[in-house]
């Protein structure tokens, strides 16, 4: 299913991120993501993988969620927002100051749902070539 969402972005990873992607949700260092699927009739239909860092404005850790996957015969039937809810019950468990997360500007989709959760920022992300 992740290999779906990364595909949904015409993008794809190598093997060794693959395994190392999945050695880090199976493992137990504190540090690294952790996930929440949800499931209909015995099949997965969505993912989540979130993480907890530190923040240099605020005392408590923020929490990243960074991969969101419905699969496309599920989307709108609640799926994505049971699985940012679970995100911001963890968050809340673990005293977190904020969630938050970034989508592409294409997602109309998903973006209407993060209309309607969340609260858009007026940042602009940038990265190195």
């Amino acid at each position: 299913m992740w290999r779906d969402y990364l595909a949904f972005y015409e993008t794809a990873v190598a093997d060794d991120i693959y395994d190392s992607t999945f050695a880090r949700l199976l493992g137990d260092d504190p540090h690294d993501f952790s996930c929440f699927v949800a499931e209909s009739g015995g099949q997965l239909v969505g993912l989540t993988h979130y993480l907890f860092h530190r923040h240099a404005w605020k005392v408590e850790p923020v929490c990243y969620l960074q991969d969101l996957y419905a699969r496309p015969q599920t989307r709108g039937t609640g799926v994505g927002r049971a699985l940012i809810q679970a995100v911001y019950n963890e968050a809340d468990r673990q005293g977190a100051a904020s969630v938050y997360w970034l989508t592409q500007d294409f997602n109309e989709t998903a973006r209407k749902l993060y209309d309607r959760i969340g609260k858009k920022t007026p940042f602009i992300r940038y990265q190195r070539p």
